[in-house]
């Protein structure tokens, strides 16, 4: 089933701006449904958790529902679930939970591929456990990260292997169920960043095998609100530092403090808004929410890639430009260098142009690094998603035309 870009755009009130938002990689924007949701969660009363009131109820009914709509987005279960300020602050708790076992000779690898986010946590928490850091590299001419390398990088003393599920600057998406399950045989658990994988393509993390997967709900079409989904048998047998009253159930003893019920129910209704894409009908008997969520991502993956291939052929006959990253497989998110004007400067010229992007190493340090070009401004990204249309990449290709 093709999606219908234009009946996509017209769920988005911002992009009646007259910009062209390629921006997507740094947080999309928001759908009618989502931002009515969390209106309406506040409108009609809602208390903490836990009560006897229905202000309350409601509080609880809405995070059951986002956990439940979150476990039918990536495939896992809703018990395993848990919310958080963000990804880097969830990363960073699971990491130090993680850490108390960890000994001196024990070892942690990590990639060259990935966002900060899934490398300091890791990076911080094996030295403070004085564990053996190793790292995956990246191949710089094609900016692939070869599965292959992690046969002698996973050994009998390696506790935690983490990888990304697709590189937030150019696109890399690697062989993640082959990384996992060198992972898993090794004894050791596996820490995957989904947050630009899942707002591109159908997730099953049963199928990644990846133990805990990691995703923001502000990059597909949701609020800001951080996620790591996890089997729930993982984790009850993990016990972060928390206070004395608080739950002990799991998930809720991961997620410190009072959760933000109405940005809980903008969650649930991003997913579902996702679940429409490809199948208005809200109530159709024949599809689980699951499944409609796997059609309407397999036509979303579909429509950016035939874009993402414009785009790049576009880019790539500019003499002046530069484009990084050549994996078989990718997300449509393009890094790119203009000679003669620093990535600020582009991303400066392509604003009066009323094109939005991104410029920087936007937190993929390591990997700015291997590609020699973050002392000099790292690069420039344009990152499509589901509502982006023909329009969008013609403007932002004549701009860079108007510099190159």
């Amino acid at each position: 089933m093709k999606l219908d870009v234009e009946a996509a755009r017209a769920c988005y009130p911002a992009l009646a701006d007259g910009y062209a938002y390629l921006d997507g990689a740094a947080g999309t924007q928001v759908p009618t449904a989502v931002i009515e949701a969390m209106s309406q969660a506040q409108a009609r009363g809602l208390g903490n958790a836990g009560g006897a009131f229905p202000a309350s109820k409601r509080a609880d009914e809405i995070t059951s529902a986002s956990r439940a709509a979150v476990a039918a987005l990536i495939g896992g279960e809703p018990d395993g679930v848990i919310f958080g300020p963000s990804m880097t602050a969830l990363t960073y708790r699971i990491a130090a939970v993680l850490a108390k076992d960890w000994r001196p000779g024990d070892e942690v690898v990590v990639s060259q591929l990935d966002h900060d986010a899934n490398v300091r946590p890791w990076v911080q928490a094996a030295k403070r456990a004085g564990a053996t850091l190793r790292w995956a590299a990246v191949d710089p001419e094609t900016g692939e990260l070869p599965a292959g390398q992690y046969e002698s990088l996973i050994t009998d003393r390696t506790r935690l292997v983490a990888v990304t599920a697709a590189s937030n600057v150019i696109g890399t998406r690697p062989d993640v169920s082959a990384i996992t399950a060198m992972t898993r045989a090794a004894g050791a658990l596996s820490y995957v960043d989904g947050v630009h994988a899942t707002p591109h393509m159908p997730i099953d993390v049963r199928a990644l095998g990846a133990d805990f997967y990691a995703t923001s709900a502000y990059k597909w079409s949701g609020p800001h609100v951080g996620i790591v989904v996890a089997a729930p048998a993982l984790l009850d047998g993990m016990h972060p530092d928390k206070l004395v009253p608080s739950p002990e159930a799991v998930p809720d003893r991961f997620e410190l403090g009072t959760l933000p019920f109405a940005s809980l129910a903008g969650v649930a209704a991003a997913v579902h808004h996702l679940a429409a894409l490809t199948d208005p009908s809200a109530g159709n008997g024949d599809l689980s929410l699951r499944n409609r969520l796997l059609a309407s991502m397999t036509a979303v993956e579909q429509h950016e890639q035939e874009l993402f291939e414009v785009l790049v052929a576009g880019l790539d006959m500019m003499p002046r430009v530069q484009t990084y990253g050549r994996a078989a497989s990718r997300t449509a998110t393009a890094y790119f260098t203009v000679a003669g004007h620093s990535p600020a400067e582009v991303a400066g010229h392509l604003a009066n142009r009323k094109v939005n992007v991104w410029n920087g190493h936007n937190y993929a340090w390591e990997l700015t690094g291997v590609l020699g070009i973050r002392d000099a401004g790292s690069a420039v990204r344009a990152g499509l998603v589901h509502y982006n249309d023909d329009d969008d990449v013609e403007r932002l290709l004549t701009a860079v035309a108007e510099l190159s």
